[in-house]
């Protein structure tokens, strides 16, 4: 990320200052925690939202932080102000502090480091325009998704094979059953009902997914928490991936590799961004401008 500014224990530096401790946890173990926030209009989205949740997962990994939602909110908030960020993110992590190397917990308490950066990221609209191509993967990750942690290598490598292949992202599947993106949650519309994995241990409760949820009971659109096999995706009428960075953006061709390394790509539907998928999108773009409007523009 570029910028100037770093958060660090609660406070802005100079990005040049910002260093890591080499027995920092986070840095050896990835033992710790981060989120990443929208920002639109030069505010932040949702971001109440994210606190809470980077407050479970800091309770799932046994991580002391006091005041947790009023200091991310607070230090999210310095960040977008320093950089002057207008349409971007805001990366915030803590890790469990600086011990000598262990695998267990640190004997004696540490102090957790709480650090950030911000910069600037257009909105995606090409992509969730004309649709995504992704890459069918087994899920190497582990049994812990519920956890937004720093150690994401089962996701990176997952990314990195979806890049060299020409796709946008990763899908991920175990034992034939859809999970997520590695780095985004998955719906598919089938019979026009919306199915996305259900919220547990094995995919990430997306901000953005859980929004999708709300949108679509407003519109009266039938959303279902189901598993769903790999075949079911081919057959789906339309599919998408949604997340913080990503939004709404639709699937137009699944690819899948062989044992030989041969590829197939099979078409979603018609091949073109599908009507609920559209209207979600609408729905989430009036919320984006709702949100984020300056006062007295408010639709």
């Amino acid at each position: 990320m570029s910028g100037n500014w770093a958060l660090y224990q609660d406070t802005l530096i100079p990005r040049q200052d910002a260093k890591i401790d080499i027995e920092d946890r986070g840095y050896q173990f990835g033992d710790g925690v981060y989120e990443v926030i929208r920002v639109y209009n030069g505010k932040l989205f949702l971001a109440e939202a994210h606190a809470k949740r980077m407050e479970r997962s800091l309770k799932e990994l046994r991580i002391p932080f006091p005041d947790c939602t009023k200091r991310v909110l607070k230090g999210a908030q310095m960040l977008v102000e320093a950089e002057g960020i207008v349409d971007g993110i805001v990366y915030l992590q803590i890790s469990r502090g600086i011990a000598p190397r262990v695998h267990q917990f640190p004997s004696s308490a540490t102090i957790p480091i709480f650090t950030g950066s911000a910069s600037s990221l257009p909105r995606p609209f090409s992509y969730m325009d004309q649709g995504i191509e992704v890459l069918l993967l087994p899920d190497i990750r582990w049994l812990r998704n519920d956890i937004k942690s720093l150690n994401l290598l089962g996701a990176v490598l997952s990314k990195q094979q979806a890049k060299e292949r020409g796709c946008y992202e990763a899908i991920l599947e175990r034992a034939g059953i859809l999970t997520e993106g590695s780095s985004s949650n998955l719906f598919i519309v089938s019979r026009g009902e919306l199915l996305t994995h259900p919220a547990n241990n094995l995919i990430l409760n997306g901000i953005t997914r859980l929004e999708i949820f709300r949108l679509a009971a407003e519109a009266k659109l039938a959303c279902k928490e189901v598993t769903y096999t790999v075949d079911e995706l081919f057959a789906a009428d339309e599919a998408f991936i949604c997340g913080t960075t990503t939004e709404i953006m639709p699937i137009r061709t699944v690819t899948t590799i062989d044992a030989e390394n041969r590829a197939y790509h099979y078409t979603i539907g018609t091949g073109a961004p599908g009507p609920l998928t559209k209207t979600l999108q609408k729905a989430f773009d009036r919320l984006v401008k709702d949100v984020t409007a300056d006062d007295g523009n408010k639709s």
